[in-house]
């Protein structure tokens, strides 16, 4: 093609004819940024007669992905991406270490060497549906896993494998891992389409916490109390609320028992190495929870315990020192891990299905059950969103309390104005027409021997059916205040014993008590 001064315009793209007669179109799509090398987007056409036809109109689709930036820039696999992403991600350290075990588990053996370009949502719900099935990614294989890597003699330990399905939970997390990843790509302009955002992860888990009831929480802390430090500890995660890491990272400082006020400002994690250290709180925020006067008395106790072991040890108290330690000088506070093994046991021990979180659950569940705000509590739990957190969770017990405090403002309410109908207890037509004849009977103005009006004279003043004042007199009949003879009108009937409403200190009441009962269906055949 030439241009107005007559040069040649030189084409972009490339169409080569292969020794196997198809034709390979080939279009430069600038510079890979991670082997720096130049990248080609390539599409072979197979020979025919309108080979040459679809070649070009190959290299024109092919042109426009490059000029809408559509196209992958790299050939750079998951692997690659996935290091570039945690090499530039701001991210807390216990995080990190959570997306770094889980990719190296799940994701990399299975897509690491995949190219971000092929990675779409077919692939990634394929995955994520394989994780459901078998977290070791097995493919249906029988294989023996062994605890020993390299040759060995097999003892009871090398089992044959059994699958178990990864948790929607940790499937849900991979996915916002991936996700994140590849924004990331989308943003360097490896990619142009963000495949995780087209993929469909599991649905996320129905919140179901488990507080251990009123009576295992007397036996769990009953039994921690063997141990009045351990004890002390189990008491605080019970009346506060604060997490595990939390109190692994409490120290004397934070606590206030003149005011009876604990801050939480700490929590502590394991790094990479299995040192222990201290970071912000989940929420990254400090708050202060108020202590009731027992609480404080049994921190009191507490303290007392830790200046008499200095005092053996010929040491000084430091603020910094930790309230909860396994060292006689508390100057090392505790794993997290330890904690949720010993209490592990513990539970084991009394037949509790529980865990050290579940007393988190059982503080918020009594906190809602005794009528406090979801504010107050998402606060004293250091929820984050003002609440949302506390209202997903607890939502069940949220719902009782809900039960209670219509149950409480109906015994407050004005007694309820009570309708004619609502006086005699009748609902239905024949209900009422029987409601008008016991009054009167009880009235006296219908005497025992007097005749009721007829049928059709009771069904005609009512404005009802024959058939609904045959039940209205029915229902008396039953109840023992009409006695009906056949072929003749009914009759009131007359009382049973001296103690009937027309007898000598008798009343309506008492004959109700008389009322004979309607025989099983049985005895009225």
């Amino acid at each position: 093609m030439a241009t107005s001064n007559g040069r040649r315009k030189r084409q972009r793209g490339e169409i080569a004819t292969l020794p196997s007669g198809s034709l390979r179109v080939k279009v430069y799509a600038g510079e890979d940024p991670i082997s720096g090398k130049r990248h080609y987007l390539t599409e072979v056409i197979p020979a025919g007669r309108t080979a040459a036809k679809d070649a070009e109109k190959a290299r024109t689709r092919l042109l426009a992905q490059v000029d809408e930036r559509r196209n992958p820039r790299t050939r750079a696999t998951l692997d690659q991406l996935l290091d570039r992403r945690l090499e530039v991600a701001d991210i807390e350290a216990t995080t990190r270490m959570g997306y770094v075990n889980k990719l190296n588990k799940h994701v990399r053996p299975v897509l690491g060497k995949l190219p971000v370009g092929r990675l779409d949502a077919e692939t990634l719900e394929s995955f994520y549906a394989s994780l459901r099935r078998c977290r070791d990614w097995c493919g249906g294989k029988a294989f023996v896993k062994h605890r020993v890597a390299g040759e060995h003699t097999c003892t009871a330990k090398c089992r044959p494998h059994v699958c178990k399905p990864l948790s929607a939970s940790s499937v849900r997390q991979i996915h916002w891992i991936l996700s994140g990843a590849l924004s990331r790509a989308v943003r360097w302009r490896w990619i142009a389409v963000n495949p995780a955002g087209q993929a469909e992860p599991p649905a996320p888990p129905h919140p179901d916490p488990q507080p251990p009831n009123p009576a295992d929480a007397a036996r769990i802390i009953n039994e921690a109390w063997r141990d009045p430090d351990w004890g002390s500890l189990v008491w605080l995660a019970m009346t506060t609320g604060a997490r595990r890491s939390e109190l692994c990272a409490l120290r004397w400082h934070h606590l206030d028992l003149a005011a009876g006020v604990l801050t939480l400002r700490h929590s502590s994690y394991l790094d990479a190495d299995g040192t222990l250290r201290e970071k912000d709180t989940k929420t990254h925020q400090q708050r202060r929870v108020a202590l009731d006067a027992e609480t404080i008395e049994v921190l009191r106790e507490l303290h007392g315990r830790y200046l008499d072991r200095l005092g053996q040890l010929d040491a000084d108290p430091e603020p910094t020192d930790y309230v909860f330690s396994p060292e006689p000088d508390n100057s090392r506070g505790y794993r997290p891990d330890t904690i949720t093994q010993r209490y592990g046991r513990l539970a084991t021990r009394l037949g509790i299905t529980s865990h050290i979180h579940a007393l988190r659950h059982y503080s918020a569940n009594e906190l809602i059950n005794a009528g406090v705000d979801v504010r107050t509590v998402a606060g004293r739990l250091g929820h984050g969103g003002g609440g949302t957190t506390t209202l997903r969770v607890y939502a069940a017990w949220l719902s009782e309390s809900d039960q209670r405090a219509a149950g409480t403002l109906a015994a407050r309410m004005p007694p309820r104005p009570v309708t004619p109908t609502q006086r005699t207890g009748a609902s239905s037509p024949y209900q009422r027409i029987a409601a008008e004849l016991r009054e009167q009977i009880a009235a006296g103005r219908l005497r025992p021997g007097d005749q009721l009006p007829a049928v059709a004279e009771l069904a005609a003043a009512h404005g009802v059916s024959v058939g609904t004042a045959h039940r209205a007199v029915a229902l008396l009949t039953a109840e023992g205040l009409i006695d009906v003879v056949r072929g003749r009108r009914a009759t009131v009937a007359y009382p049973r014993d001296e103690n009937s409403p027309d007898s000598p200190g008798g009343n309506l009441a008492q004959g109700a008590a008389h009322i004979r009962p309607i025989p099983p269906r049985s005895a009225q055949r």
